[in-house]
């Protein structure tokens, strides 16, 4: 019997419940399928058959609780946008990065904007990293220059 990893066993070291990038994408997932649906975050992640990463449920949760203000943020930044025109990706990443510099004091700006930069590189249009990076950039300088 074989004991390296599997696609299912983790590699030393790697937290069993996954990394801070896999909630981000499941909290993206989620909110991706809410905006289809024009649902409730909440409700979807209430659907969702297994207990998500801690990490992503306060992200889908704290993104429905706060979506309001955060939606008010993204159109006083985004210039010549409007959020209905954004990539449904792109509007639900700068809700998470969003959230995360507004009510996550424990996670590193640069963190925040890295991790948003790298999933819009990868699951959006061409342009999207440097659109997410500019917004989150000018949001964070407001937001957490405030703490």
């Amino acid at each position: 019997m074989s004991t390296s990893p599997g696609p299912d066993t983790p590699e030393e070291g790697e937290p069993l419940l996954g990394t801070r990038r896999q909630a981000r994408e499941l909290a993206l997932s989620l909110l991706y399928e809410a905006d289809a649906k024009e649902a409730a975050p909440a409700a979807v992640l209430a659907e969702f058959p297994i207990d998500p990463d801690p990490f992503a449920a306060d992200l889908v949760a704290g993104v429905g609780e706060h979506q309001a203000e955060i939606d008010d943020l993204i159109r006083r930044f985004a210039k010549d946008w409007t959020i209905d025109r954004m990539p449904v990706v792109d509007r639900n990443l700068l809700r998470i990065g969003i959230y995360e510099l507004t009510e996550r004091p424990d996670v590193p700006t640069a963190a925040v904007i890295s991790e948003a930069v790298e999933l819009a590189r990868r699951y959006s249009t061409e342009e999207s990293g440097r659109f997410v990076n500019g917004m989150l950039g000018r949001i964070a300088e407001e937001v957490r220059a405030e703490r």
